[in-house]
């Protein structure tokens, strides 16, 4: 069956970056969005409501059987535990690339994910609620020095604080819906994890981006980024890994790792997409179309493209 594509998300750096690897490849796309995509993309984007409207998912089922959809690409984390929850209602002969509902809701949490990862030994950045601390410099002082304080449900840098010894914060009013983090000041990395041996029984595979010259190392901005070299970054690629089947997600899945001081790799957040990195990885895609393609597809046959990252994650 040729698939014909909707991604989500579609004016956004990662549907961007999907879109335009399915137009190599010469694969129908249709997008949508909240905007309007600017002229030149070669493919259309209708609107539909906002991700956390209740009606998105009914607009999209619409779209879906107005324009012969067979395959659905998420890229909006707002919308993911929505289409985890309701991906039955597209139709027995329309998959949509999102995993289970649990562990996706357990992703979409920065606390329940911390939670998770905890309990299955995967390292992450020390943590708590504000009603865990007094104030901030009892928080700083427990989780020994700069803290990062974040909406649990968020993405990007989006509502992140800093906060250090100069940082005026009042500290009372912190709700509980945010998470109060350790700051990792190392190196960072956006490994792309594909499937999980949930996954049609198949091996998975991860592909390690490395951010460079940060513009911002709070934030994690980055001047541009690149593909980890063969060798670099296979301790990173296994946390990524171990992460991903602690959460029991099938791919794709995107995970933000940073080095400790001392080169420790740790989980900082795991989104249950694809993500603006992923044309530096084209064989999360390749193995996304060949699994809607062959059902019986095992990912472990694009495992030559992974180098060492290959035998690491065997």
């Amino acid at each position: 069956m040729r698939p014909r594509v909707l991604v989500t998300g579609a004016c956004g750096p990662a549907g961007k970056a999907i879109a335009a690897q399915l137009k190599a490849r010469g694969i129908p796309v249709l997008g949508t969005d909240i905007r309007e995509l600017p002229d030149g993309a070669g493919f259309t984007v209708l609107p539909v409501p906002h991700a956390t409207d209740a009606e998105r998912v009914s607009a999209l089922r619409r779209l879906v059987s107005q324009e012969g959809i067979n395959l659905v690409i998420p890229t909006v984390s707002e919308e993911l535990p929505q289409l985890a929850a309701f991906r039955a209602a597209f139709g027995a002969d329309v998959r949509v690339m999102i995993g289970d509902p649990g562990p996706v809701a357990l992703a979409h949490d920065k606390l329940f994910t911390a939670w998770q990862l905890h309990a299955a030994g995967v390292p992450v950045p020390r943590f708590g609620v504000p009603s865990d601390f007094a104030d901030a410099d009892a928080a700083m002082a427990a989780l020994g020095g700069p803290v990062v304080v974040t909406p649990r449900a968020s993405r990007g840098g989006r509502g992140v604080t800093v906060v250090d010894g100069g940082t005026e914060m009042d500290w009372q009013r912190l709700p509980d819906s945010h998470i109060v983090q350790e700051f990792i000041p190392g190196n960072e990395y956006r490994p792309m994890v594909f499937g999980t041996p949930a996954h049609n029984g198949a091996a998975p595979f991860v592909v390690v981006v490395a951010k460079v010259g940060p513009a911002d190392r709070i934030l994690g901005n980055a001047v541009t980024t690149r593909r980890a070299e063969a060798g670099e970054a296979i301790d990173v690629g296994n946390v990524a890994m171990a992460a991903v089947r602690a959460l029991g997600l099938t791919g794709p899945v995107e995970v933000d790792v940073r080095r400790r001081a001392d080169g420790t790799p740790v989980v900082l957040t795991v989104n249950a997409r694809f993500g603006s990195n992923s044309g530096l990885a084209p064989e999360l895609l390749d193995a996304v179309l060949a699994s809607f393609i062959l059902p019986s597809f095992n990912p472990a046959s694009f495992r030559h493209c992974m180098g060492p990252f290959a035998d690491a994650m065997g």
